[in-house]
């Protein structure tokens, strides 16, 4: 049975494209195979604790910095419980809207939480990181309303895919699928590049099935 985990990163509900884009690829994968199952986040309704002063310090220690005191335990314990949601599903499904040239902070925020040495990550002073996620695959969704692919510099620059195509290696998720949305001023024909995007969700949806 798969695990599917999608992570949803725009506030906007119904009226998110990515989000819209992303269902329509998930309903497809249930039809094709209906024993998998779907964990939605939606980031913007999920109880995301700070990363704050207990939760760095504990993440030091794997380092070599400080020791593991009955609070940071406690903030750790927590990174560890949100972290392992993320971690046990097969397949991530990432709907995200680019803001500012970037991703979402709310997605930065939860990125920033179970990113952690141990659990995403492994380190060695001579090997350097490691990611510790083996056989896992994502299908990403990158929207945009001004910045697409070849616009001018004025329209804007991509932190957005380069961003998470970095750190989706970073913690070893290697297999992945991108599909993008992203229809500046100059587009001709937006709708079309929507039909599109859906036809390339589908032949997802194939290739895997």
């Amino acid at each position: 049975m798969t695990k599917i985990l999608h992570i949803v990163a725009s506030p906007r509900g119904t009226a998110s494209q990515s989000t819209e884009l992303a269902e329509a690829y998930l309903k497809e994968v249930l039809e094709e195979d209906p024993s998998a199952t779907v964990d939605t986040l939606e980031l913007w309704k999920a109880d995301l604790p700070e990363f704050d002063g207990d939760k760095a310090a504990a993440k030091m220690t794997f380092f070599g910095v400080g020791d593991m005191g009955a609070a940071q335990q406690s903030a750790w314990d927590q990174v560890v419980d949100i972290t392992t949601r993320f971690a046990d599903a097969d397949v991530y499904v990432i709907s995200v809207p680019m803001w500012n040239g970037g991703v979402p902070y709310k997605l930065k925020h939860y990125i920033d939480i179970i990113t952690q040495p141990g659990l995403l990550f492994g380190f060695d002073p001579d090997a350097g990181y490691t990611g510790l996620l083996q056989g896992k695959r994502a299908v990403v969704v990158y929207t945009s309303g001004v910045w697409a692919p070849g616009a001018p510099k004025k329209y804007g620059s991509d932190f957005h895919s380069e961003y998470l195509a970095w750190w989706l290696d970073f913690i070893g998720v290697q297999e992945v699928s991108s599909v993008r949305f992203q229809p500046s001023l100059l587009t001709p024909d937006p709708e079309g590049d929507k039909t599109a995007a859906l036809q390339e969700m589908s032949e997802l949806v194939r290739v895997k099935a």
